[in-house]
């Protein structure tokens, strides 16, 4: 079986896909990623075949390729205007032609996209094969399909496709989903499609291991804090977490991103360790808490470690991710406009110091590692690759 990725180009959507795509590759299956042409270093070093398609963007540097962005102030904003437009218009309309060309050469059996990349199911529907989406994000796109339908039709009608009115096409087959059910919002409805599976965090996307100074760190909880690899620009968010923590009793590792140079924080005190990237599969397991913005990856990492949040969400899906583990009990939220020093400091003690926010996290531990995981979503791809009927979970 040949399997074509598709993918938005930054690490929150290309490292979801990486654990299938070593399954597939582990059952003897084909399989090659579609993204912008500058994002294949990215999914050469995850180990697979990158095929250039569509407007040569990446996600970190979001604002460079979509000004309009600087004039929209409100979070909540910005993030509707790239789940509308951005994604399935914008970026959509020119990797749709790429993909259709592409498959002279490399026509798949099957196609895969993350759920906020929208090409990738059109092309499988015109070459009439069956389309798989991966869930990136809490929130799924199935909850707000009905915003997409006018873009999603313009793609369709550019290549000859009836109009899809009811939006079924994005999940029409299946849909993965690699969080626990736990996790995901109780009001927002799933695709019939939809399945639970086990998350399996990818993280090793470059060379980086484990610094030696970390093995050394002092007997007192570690806190890792990351703001991930799109909002890693919020450096009034960075110097709050290093005012908060850097007189407390606890090793603060602070990573800030490939692109930020740690030494613009200037000298800190000996308990601080700032770095660009340390691979959190890596660092996890040494540390009491987490201080992060909310993305699903980081959240979902923290959680399979068993470790509490502290959560400053800055856009996006931020907000419901924090919400849905406050509920679990697993960390506690500060929201925009009150993420000061005093806020971060006196959550962070709170989860280190109040166990039952620890108890959350090994519950949400224990339902994660109960899930099936990949080996059984390789089963259901197959099993689609050769009926090429959609594959209603059973209720």
């Amino acid at each position: 079986m040949r399997v074509l990725f598709t993918t938005q180009p930054g690490l929150g959507h290309l490292h979801p896909l990486i654990p299938l795509a070593a399954a597939l590759r582990g059952a003897g299956h084909e399989v090659a990623f579609a993204a912008p042409a500058s994002f294949g270093p990215r999914v050469r070093a995850a180990g697979f075949p990158h095929l250039p398609t569509g407007l040569d963007w990446d996600e970190g540097e979001i604002i460079a390729a979509f000004p309009a962005l600087r004039a929209i102030s409100s979070p909540a904003m910005q993030g509707r205007y790239v789940i509308t437009y951005v994604f399935p218009y914008a970026t959509a309309r020119r990797t749709l032609p790429d993909l259709l060309a592409l498959g002279d050469q490399w026509l798949p059996d099957l196609v895969v996209r993350e759920t906020e990349e929208f090409a990738g199911c059109v092309a499988a529907e015109r070459w009439g094969i069956p389309h798989v989406s991966v869930q990136a994000a809490l929130t799924n796109t199935y909850t707000y399909r009905w915003a997409l339908a006018a873009p999603l039709d313009a793609l369709r009608d550019s290549v000859g496709l009836p109009s899809d009115p009811l939006v079924e096409m994005p999940y029409r087959y299946l849909h993965l989903a690699f969080l626990p059910p736990a996790l995901h919002p109780p009001d927002e409805p799933l695709a019939p499609t939809a399945r639970f599976l086990r998350p399996m965090p990818f993280d090793r996307s470059g060379d980086e291991e484990l610094p030696d100074w970390v093995a050394s760190l002092p007997d007192r909880p570690t806190v890792y804090a990351t703001l991930g690899t799109v909002f890693n620009f919020a450096r009034p968010i960075f110097d709050a977490i290093l005012a908060a923590l850097g007189d407390e009793p606890v090793n603060l590792v602070l990573t800030v991103g490939r692109n930020v140079d740690p030494e613009a924080f200037g000298a800190q005190p000996g308990n601080v360790h700032i770095a660009r990237y340390i691979p959190q599969t890596l660092i996890l397991p040494r540390c009491d808490a987490v201080v992060a913005h909310g993305g699903i990856n980081t959240v979902l990492a923290a959680l399979l470690a068993g470790k509490p949040l502290v959560l400053l969400p800055q856009g996006s899906d931020h907000f419901s991710n924090a919400q849905q583990c406050e509920a679990l009990g697993a960390g506690r939220t500060v929201a925009p406009g009150a993420q000061t020093p005093e806020a971060i400091r006196e959550a962070v003690q709170a989860v280190l110091g109040e166990g039952g926010y620890r108890e959350g996290a090994e519950r949400a531990r224990a339902e994660i590692t109960a899930l099936p995981g990949p080996e059984d979503a390789v089963a259901l791809l197959e099993r689609l690759a050769a009926e090429k009927q959609p594959q209603i979970a059973a209720t």
